[in-house]
């Protein structure tokens, strides 16, 4: 071959050089710097590439007392493996922890990404916090703390309906759905209470017994998704009907889990997820125009005597709605909605170093790709009175 090697065929040698040579330069420093739960995501990883087996990854569990040893351990396996093992090491720590990446390899950073090159890849595992950006975060005093002792409480609401009375508004994927959201919030920590296919007033029935929850005095934050058919302002409940309707205003939520009915959750994040607003291979979750009628009438209230402290009606909330009002939100039979699809994606990739409104923000993001040039769908982050960052911390 004549000339300059092809730009693409040039990165790919310096890649495979840096993770040829570099690997044993940063042997020490990732002995002190890799958390223990990024070792255990790295076992993983490297099982599914079937760079290691059952044997190795136990050895390394198993047979050292501490994390300094299993680091040694499995980077030592590693580097007997060659270059594609020590390659496949690399892009994994850059994966599942990109301040230890940047640490590790610093000289490589401005070097393009030969395996994705538009830097769109999502992961399919839950990324956790390193010990740098936890510790970075919980020294700012503008985020929501979080404690050992409140990530052992956390509790979240789960209420999927599937199956209606009508059986013209069976939700196929809603299944999905439940999985994926399930899989999702117990990874973060999140004892699940979970019900499905509920009517209008056990939907309002599950939220009051959530509010009694003996975990909801020491958790740090709350999550309740709802998943259904719905209309502006509106969940649909398993009965309903067009001439019967079987309706739960969305605003009842609020109301439940704000200070005046729930003082256990006051100044904690309390995040709401919706999908029901607005089923062949993709289908509409809003069945229904809305109607004047219909709407939830506007809360009142009236003010407190002196003698009483004064709260906010509503606080430390923030909602993501599948859809802009008067919309319709889309979901696949086979494998659920894009939004559930999006949040888990966005989470699983970017919860160890991003805020909940960023996350949301990102998943917003997620739609403007939409996969149907036909079809168009744009979730909407709602009331949200979040005073301060609140971050999840995955795998603390």
């Amino acid at each position: 071959m004549k000339g300059a090697l092809p730009r693409a065929l040039f990165f790919f040698f310096i890649v495979y050089f840096i993770a040829d040579k570099e690997i044993s330069k940063v042997r020490s420093k990732f002995v002190e710097k890799v958390s223990k739960p990024i070792l255990k995501q790295l076992l993983d990883d490297l099982l599914e590439d079937r760079l290691l087996n059952d044997g190795e990854v136990e050895s390394v569990l198993e047979d050292n007392t501490n994390k300094a040893d299993m680091a040694r351990c499995l980077i030592d396996i590693v580097r007997k493996k060659g270059t594609r093992g020590s390659k496949m090491l690399i892009d994994h720590i850059k994966t599942r922890d990109e301040a230890l990446h940047a640490e590790l390899f610093p000289d490589s950073q401005d070097q393009p990404d030969v395996a994705s090159p538009t830097n769109k890849t999502w992961s399919n595992r839950l990324i956790p916090v390193s010990d740098s950006e936890r510790t970075e975060k919980m020294n700012d005093p503008d985020i929501y703390k979080v404690s050992d002792k409140s990530l052992k409480s956390r509790v979240a609401l789960l209420i999927t309906n599937r199956n209606f009375t009508d059986d013209n508004l069976t939700r196929k994927g809603a299944e999905k759905d439940e999985e994926n959201m399930l899989n999702l919030l117990r990874s973060l920590q999140y004892e699940v209470v979970k019900h499905n296919d509920l009517t209008a007033k056990d939907i309002d029935k599950a939220l009051l017994e959530f509010t009694r929850h003996p975990k909801l005095k020491e958790t740090d934050s709350v999550f309740v998704v709802i998943m259904s058919h719905g209309k502006r302002g509106l969940i649909l409940g398993v009965d309903h009907k067009i001439d019967k309707p079987d309706e739960f205003p969305i605003d009842t939520i609020y109301k439940y889990l704000g200070p005046n009915k729930c003082s256990k959750l006051m100044d904690k994040p309390k995040v709401i997820i919706i999908q029901a607003y607005c089923g062949h291979t993709i289908v509409s979750d809003s069945v229904v125009s809305d109607e004047a009628s219909h709407r939830p009438a506007s809360p009142t209230g009236g003010l407190v005597a002196d003698s009483f402290r004064y709260v906010h009606k509503e606080k430390d909330f923030i909602s993501l709605l599948s859809s802009t009002p008067d919309t319709v939100s889309y979901r696949r039979e086979d494998s659920g909605s894009f939004l559930i699809q999006y949040i888990v994606e966005v989470f699983n990739t970017c919860s160890h170093k991003d805020d909940i409104d960023e996350l949301f923000r990102k998943v917003m993001q997620r739609f403007e790709d939409f996969p149907d040039e036909k079809m168009r769908q744009m979730p909407t982050k709602d009331r949200c009175t979040l005073t301060r960052r609140f971050y999840l911390f995955p795998g603390y």
